[in-house]
């Protein structure tokens, strides 16, 4: 496959720039001369082996940190994202536009390496459409599993993040496929999404007065789309949700606000509140009251605690959100201890940015403290 994130484009890019690196020191010498032909060809020589060098390092740091996840994302000319009012409602709520195998060791069939399917998602409810990939377990096509409905976990990107770095970047269908395959998880659906449903703003998974509904696609249709389609759990228990940066603070905004939905939400470099800034427009209406409810401090000490099992991140060492993590880690152990059905669990590295890098060495971690916790139907 030759796409933006794929590894034969990175390795052809290094070569490249490699070849180009040697043919310059090689050929120096022959075009030392003063003349327009020699300056031209050491002008030329420079610009070319430089430009192989900064392509090198882009394609590597965009395979590592997902900015882009595909060419037509890199030029602009990515028109799949947009948000669709359906003003009926014909046909089903999801609709499969591919399928492919997954890249892992035996995966040559879905009954060995499971199977992602790239779908669209249409919300009946917030009128909203979204592509989405869904990643099934190899257990999903097997036949002693012919009858059971698999606990089900959305996962969500940061903000403005791409769906295919969810796959390409973190991982999250190999890792979970490899935490199986060792008796570490359970077999589980993925359906893997970014946040970012009404492109280019960013709705911090809100339903904005009088704009994109967000919250409750993602509360809403979404598990229900899902659930009908494949054999994925009906009800909260069945269900997480999981995300990095924006999509950790939609996920414990989302099971907090909406238990009847997600029964456990894992936050990875979470913030607790809301940003309001050029991205996002106004996302209360001005209303102070709809602002201080999608604060999950202010939640915490206003609002009744919900029976749901949360997981945060950070770390002591690069992360900006370590203070504002271990304060509601412990505002939610105060609650715990008072009775109140709310549980809490941490992962604080000790040095990690708010990256790529970081995210992967907590999502298998936190896939299987997920798994724990949810229940097939």
């Amino acid at each position: 496959m030759m796409g933006l994130t794929s590894n034969n484009v990175v390795i052809m890019a290094v070569v490249a720039a490699l070849l180009l690196f040697t043919a310059t020191i090689w050929l120096w010498p022959r075009l030392a001369g003063r003349g327009v032909t020699a300056v031209v060809g050491r002008v030329g020589m420079l610009a070319a082996t430089q430009v192989a060098v900064f392509a090198a390092f882009g394609l590597f740091a965009n395979q590592s940190f997902g900015f882009y996840g595909s060419w037509a994302d890199l030029f602009g000319a990515e028109n799949e994202m947009g948000v669709v009012v359906d003003h009926d409602t014909p046909g089903g709520r999801v609709k499969v536009t591919e399928s492919r195998k997954l890249n892992v060791s035996g995966g040559s069939s879905p009954e060995t390496g499971g199977r992602i399917d790239k779908v669209t998602f249409r919300g009946q409810v917030s009128r909203i459409a979204s592509p989405a990939y869904v990643y099934l377990p190899p257990e999903y096509f097997q036949p002693r599993y012919s009858e059971r409905r698999f606990p089900a976990a959305l996962v969500l990107t940061g903000y403005p993040g791409t769906t295919e770095a969810l796959i390409n970047g973190l991982k999250y269908p190999q890792k979970s496929q490899k935490l199986v395959k060792e008796g570490r998880m359970q077999p589980t659906i993925l359906v893997m999404m970014r946040p970012t449903v009404a492109p280019p703003r960013d709705t911090e998974c809100m339903d904005v007065p009088g704009g994109p509904q967000t919250e409750t696609f993602f509360t809403e249709d979404v598990p229900k789309a899902v659930s009908e389609h494949y054999r994925a759990g009906t009800q909260a228990r069945s269900w997480g949700v999981i995300g990095n940066s924006t999509g950790g603070y939609c996920a414990l905004k989302m099971a907090m606000r909406h238990p009847d939905a997600f029964s456990t939400a894992v936050g990875l470099s979470p913030y607790y509140k809301a940003p309001i800034d050029p991205t996002t427009g106004d996302l209360f209406g001005g209303s102070r009251q709809l602002e201080r409810e999608n604060d999950l401090m202010w939640r915490l000490g206003h609002k009744p605690a919900p029976p749901v099992s949360l997981l945060v991140s950070s770390s002591e060492r690069g992360e900006k959100n370590y203070r504002a993590t271990m304060r509601f880690v412990a505002k939610v152990q105060d609650l715990n201890r008072r009775g109140e059905p709310i549980r809490i669990s941490s992962m604080i590295l000790g040095t990690g940015g708010h990256n790529f890098n970081t995210w992967k060495r907590e999502v298998s971690p936190a896939l299987e403290w997920m798994s724990t916790r949810l229940h097939a139907d």
